[in-house]
């Protein structure tokens, strides 16, 4: 299968179809990030296509036609729809580093209906919180991804999270200085958004905030934009209640592959 360079209508015809799992390579697309390799059909149209940069995101039938790309790509990780990444796995894990970690039947949730208020402080971050929500961020991570990130890459996590903030990405809500519910969009397009790192402050854990902050996310999300969505790790059941509790239905799978 002929392996070519989408251009930027193909690649958004492509997203359209499919909003919520191809969420982040729409986002990437617009902001013109990274590179995109795509196979096609005969007409022309978009079949499989694959975003590479800090990760590699396969998406649609095919994607092991994309295992050339994955082997020159010094990526972190494999992530994506669950039988794209594992077709890409399959076809290139001999060129690959060994995987750290295969989180298989990682579910994606999705809302379209505002949940009912969480009646909470939560707000745009400001520059003014940097200092306070830089720890939480790197916290989160390395919950989520089992490395500090400011060890690995502190001036480019600094500047993630600095960017996040300035482009309106990230929200708050505090008390007392302690962080009862933070979260970040890790993409964003016209048909959904996609939430990332969600977190609260150790202390304050167990007595609601979580669920609170949520809602309220959400209900902010879905005044301009159609769709919320997330993925999770299986094993965390706390999570998943949550989103569940607020009206989130599962939607399909992602498969994180870790080098």
């Amino acid at each position: 299968m002929t392996v070519v360079e989408p251009s930027y209508e193909q690649v958004l015809e492509f997203c359209a179809r499919e909003p919520v799992e191809r969420v982040f390579l729409e986002d990437v697309a617009r902001r013109g990030l990274g590179r995109f390799l795509a196979t096609t059909d005969g007409d022309g149209a978009v079949r499989a296509l694959c975003h590479a940069g800090a990760n590699l995101v396969p998406s649609g039938p095919g994607s092991g036609a994309f295992a050339g790309i994955a082997a020159g790509a010094r990526s972190r990780m494999i992530i994506g729809e669950a039988t794209a990444v594992g077709e890409l796995w399959a076809a290139a894990r001999d060129e690959l580093p060994p995987a750290r970690e295969d989180r298989r039947h990682q579910p994606v949730y999705a809302i379209t209906e505002p949940p009912v208020s969480g009646r909470t402080g939560l707000r745009p971050a400001a520059p003014a919180d940097f200092a306070r929500l830089l720890p939480a961020c790197a916290a989160a991570y390395e919950l989520e991804l089992h490395a500090d990130p400011l060890a690995r890459d502190p001036e480019g996590f600094r500047w993630r999270t600095e960017a996040q903030i300035r482009e309106g990405r990230s929200w708050v809500w505090f008390e007392d200085d302690v962080i009862l519910f933070k979260a970040e969009a890790s993409a964003w397009t016209p048909s959904a958004v996609q939430i990332q790192q969600v977190w609260v402050d150790p202390e304050a854990r167990g007595r609601g905030y979580g669920t609170r902050g949520m809602r309220d996310l959400v209900r902010l999300l879905l005044a301009t934009t159609p769709t919320v969505t997330l993925f999770v790790r299986s094993e965390n059941a706390p999570a998943i209640a949550t989103y569940e509790s607020i009206g989130m239905r599962r939607v399909l799978e992602y498969r994180s592959i870790i080098f």
